[in-house]
Formats: structure tokens, sequence, C-alpha cells
């Protein structure tokens, strides 16, 4: 790895403000934001996945965003891919790289490493996950065991996403995952990194996402889903199976209700929400901060050490 002081990742669950915080230390430092967010790299769909503002974007810049167009596979490689490139560009500019995300998953590529395989073959997935349908997640499970002991010790069964990548690695390169990561496919990280995490208290970051919901719909999210429906995207949108329009979708297709889909909405980002918490508090080397201010100042004296050394590679 370059001998370069750990890039900072301010990470937290949806709504908990880290955006925000970035956006603010912009106006201290001369840094870019490399976004870790599975949701806000797919184009066309902005206000439901509270992509950064058009004011936030003037004033400091985001990488990562629009991407991928909806319902198109992006997996943990090709995000590593992408960010240690933006990262790489950067740098090269004299400028300070941060990562900003809440996708634990991306955010563990990035810094522990991942699987590097040949290009995704879309029907072995996509026979993988009707397998899925028809027998259960326990069952695949069972299946990756036979497989892949090593592996499914690793992960729960509920984690269907993990447990079918595995089982798609093994289809297409006839090795287990296990095996991979300890060969020449295993792409380690490029630089080190260290996170900062924002977790605020529980019932209030459940009271701002039970606002920020209510925000998006005065922000025109049916109107921008209603656009993207006119426009034929209405079974890619289904594909990405994004919270808010995927319940939205159901209140145009006339089985739920207007509130019933916001209920849902509200609901739903506050599991996800506690399930981003729930990863994020297992993440070795993490500092927690429980208020925006006090995250910022530890960001902000980690981004003074990366300036200070801005010249070395």
């Amino acid at each position: 790895m370059p001998d370069f002081p750990p890039i900072p990742i301010i990470c937290g669950p949806t709504g908990s403000g880290k955006t925000a915080v970035a956006v603010v230390l912009a106006n201290q430092f001369p840094l870019e934001i490399v976004s870790a967010d599975s949701r806000q790299i797919i184009k066309h769909l902005d206000i439901g996945t509270a992509k950064p503002t058009i004011e936030e974007q003037l004033r400091v810049r985001f990488h990562l965003l629009d991407l991928v167009e909806p319902g198109e596979r992006y997996n943990a490689y090709r995000f590593i891919v992408d960010a240690e490139a933006a990262i790489g560009d950067i740098r090269a500019r004299q400028r300070l790289p941060i990562v900003v995300g809440g996708t634990g998953l991306y955010l563990r590529a990035l810094t522990e490493g991942v699987i590097e395989i040949e290009q995704d073959d879309m029907p072995v997935r996509e026979q993988l996950e009707k397998d899925l349908a028809r027998v259960g997640a326990e069952k695949m499970h069972a299946r990756l065991r036979q497989i892949d002991p090593l592996e499914a010790a690793l992960v729960h069964a509920n984690n269907t996403v993990r447990v079918l990548r595995a089982l798609e690695i093994f289809e297409l390169t006839g090795l287990t995952k296990s095996q991979l990561r300890t060969s020449s496919n295993h792409r380690h990280p490029k630089y080190t990194y260290e996170y900062f995490c924002l977790l605020p208290p529980r019932q209030h970051l459940y009271d701002i996402i039970d606002r920020r919901v209510d925000q998006m719909m005065a922000s025109g999210l049916l109107n921008e889903l209603e656009r993207l429906v006119l426009q034929g995207m209405k079974d890619a949108i289904r594909r990405s199976n994004i919270i808010g329009y995927d319940e939205l979708l159901d209140f145009l297709d006339g089985r739920l209700t207007i509130d019933e889909a916001v209920s849902l909405m509200k609901q739903y980002t506050r599991r996800y929400a506690k399930r981003q918490m729930t990863w994020f508090r297992k993440q070795t080397g993490c500092l927690y901060f429980g208020e925006p201010g006090l995250l910022m100042d530890a960001v902000a004296g980690r981004l003074t050490t990366l300036w200070s050394e801005r010249e070395k590679t």
C-alpha cells in the first residue's frame, strides 16, 4: 500500500446526517466525497435515495453517483474499482478524499478486499434467485454449507445476498469463495482507511427518518416516480428494490392507499436503519459518535493530517 495516512470513512445509518457533516467539512478542507451508497449509484432515482442536493453538489464534488440504470447489477468488486479510481484521481489533483456512506458491504469490501472473478453471468444469478424463491433461505444456506462450509459459517442464512454470491462464485469458477480468498483472486485494498461512525440515539434517528419521508413526499417523490413510469422504467425500478419506490409503485398499482404506502416507507426505512446500526456496531476499528459535532471534530483532525501529508505517494 502507498505510504499515505488512513483515508477517513464517515459511515452510519440512513438519515444520521453523514453527508451534512462532510459538506460542512468541505468549507474547511479541499476535500471531495466518494459516495458509498448502493442506492445513490442508480440514475433517475433521486428524491427517494436522498441524493445530495444540487446546492450540496455545488459546494463539494461527489463521486460515484448515478453510475447505473435502474435494475442494472452493481457489485462490491465494481465498487472497489470505481472508488479506488476516484480516490487516485482526487489525490492526483492534490485534493483530499473522504468516503461517505452507509452500505456496509461496499465499505467492508473497500477496506478488507473482495474476491475477484470474471464478469458476472446473469443466467447463473437468475437461476439462483429462482431457487431461493422456490426453496427458501435455509435450504440455500444448506447448499452453501455442503459446498463451502467455511464461508457458510461466516454468513447467516438470512443474508441471502452473500449466500447467493458465494454460490454464484462456485458456479462460475468451480472454486469456493474460501479457496479464492487465499489465492491471487483476492483483491486487497489499495489504501488504508479509518472508520468514523455517526450513531444517533435510536428514537431520535427514527424521528428524523419519519420527517425525512414526509419531506421526500413534499418534494415530489411521487411525481418523480410517475414520470419514470411513463418513460417505461417501472419494471426496472421494481428490480432495483428501493424502499419508497416499491411502496409507491404498489400505490400506483392500487394495492395500497397513499397513507399506507407512506407508513410502510417509514417502517421499512426504520428497519433498514436498525440493520445498518447493527452492522456498524460490529465493525472493528471504528470510532463511534452520537452527535454530528463530535464526529466532525474527529474527522477534521484526520483531514488535517492528510493535508500535511498530501505530497506523499
